[in-house]
């Protein structure tokens, strides 16, 4: 079972950039895609529906702005659209879709880096968000959480951390959010499971020569249950060719 997640930063933009003929050399059974900056009447059938996939996604109601969604080559049994949080479902940030035992969700954290007061509803959500995935994990079910979390855990998750130390992103409040949820909730951070030491980054900024000198900052994950994080055979990085400024990320499950 291979699943990817990549943040759009807009889907007609990455389109634009060739990754639908990239993707459909992947095989994905799931692919779970953040920031798509449209809405459902700027989406073209092959947006919507790639070909063999279904395709389902939460859109913000700011155009130009945020929402997720999920393609999957199997029907889901059912799909949840949205937290049930007005203030952050106004933003489309939440989709899950289930499959049997197995639950896949594509979110998308704020990002503070714009001032306070977009840092404060980043907390916000990370307060509310952090009893979901709590629940999630007391519901016996597999779950796969894949996104944009817009939070480097470690100093291995950056390039530049002693920089970025007071930095939304890398703030000590965010980080201790994510130890949290690893080391007390019992989620898996399927890469850093894989790769233990290894220093590698999904996004860059398009200031200087970021991405040419890979000084970048690892914001997306698969963040999974324990049984199904069990299965994860291999992960990683495609760098080949550049979709956005994120980076797919690729993980390869055993069935």
């Amino acid at each position: 079972m291979r699943i990817i997640t990549l943040n759009f930063n807009g889907i007609r933009s990455a389109y634009n950039k060739g990754f639908l003929e990239w993707f459909g050399t992947q095989d994905a059974d799931i692919l779970c895609v953040q920031e798509l900056k449209a809405q459902a009447a700027d989406m073209t059938l092959e947006m919507h529906t790639p070909p063999g996939y279904h395709g389902y996604f939460h859109y913000a109601k700011k155009k130009g702005y945020s929402g997720v969604g999920i393609y999957s080559k199997n029907k889901p049994d059912i799909v949840i659209v949205g937290l049930g949080i007005p203030q952050f479902d106004a933003e489309g940030r939440y989709i899950e879709a289930r499959f049997g035992k197995l639950s896949v969700i594509s979110v998308y954290l704020p990002s503070g880096s714009s001032g306070e007061e977009r840092q404060e509803v980043k907390f916000a959500f990370l307060a509310a968000f952090m009893p979901h995935m709590i629940a999630l994990k007391q519901s016996g079910r597999d779950v796969i959480v894949c996104g944009d979390w817009n939070i480097a855990h470690t100093e291995k998750d950056l390039k530049n951390w002693k920089g970025n130390r007071k930095n939304s992103g890398f703030l000590p409040e965010e980080r201790a959010w994510l130890s949290h949820l690893f080391n007390e909730v019992g989620f898996v951070d399927v890469f850093r499971k894989l790769n233990p030491t290894l220093e590698a980054y999904t996004w860059w900024s398009t200031r200087g020569q970021a991405w040419a000198k890979d000084v970048g900052w690892r914001l997306d994950y698969q963040v999974a249950t324990p049984d199904i994080a069990a299965k994860a055979l291999s992960a990683g990085i495609y760098k080949e060719q550049r979709f956005s400024d994120h980076a797919p990320f690729l993980v390869n499950y055993a069935e």
